[in-house]
């Protein structure tokens, strides 16, 4: 099961990062469980300075953008 987590205080871009990740997950067939981070110390633990940012199974993916959903997909379907 994948851990997905957003970075991200709860901003518009925030919110669409999350919905883009659930649907292109869902449309995967990942099994993942999906957390919503918005506490800046929890969120800069993670070296994140910009937000929203994707972080998978521990591991930043992308930080300060909504990212495309091709982009998204390979984010999501690399295994690690």
């Amino acid at each position: 099961m994948k851990k997905l987590q957003i970075l991200g205080t709860g901003c518009a871009k925030c919110n669409a990062l999350a919905e883009a990740a659930k649907t292109t997950a869902d449309e995967l067939g990942l099994e993942y469980e999906i957390e919503k981070v918005t506490d800046l110390k929890a969120i800069m633990s993670f070296g994140v300075m910009t937000t929203p940012a994707l972080v998978v199974d521990g591991t930043v993916k992308v930080a300060g953008k909504v990212p495309g959903h091709a982009e998204l997909k390979t984010f999501l379907g690399s295994t690690g």
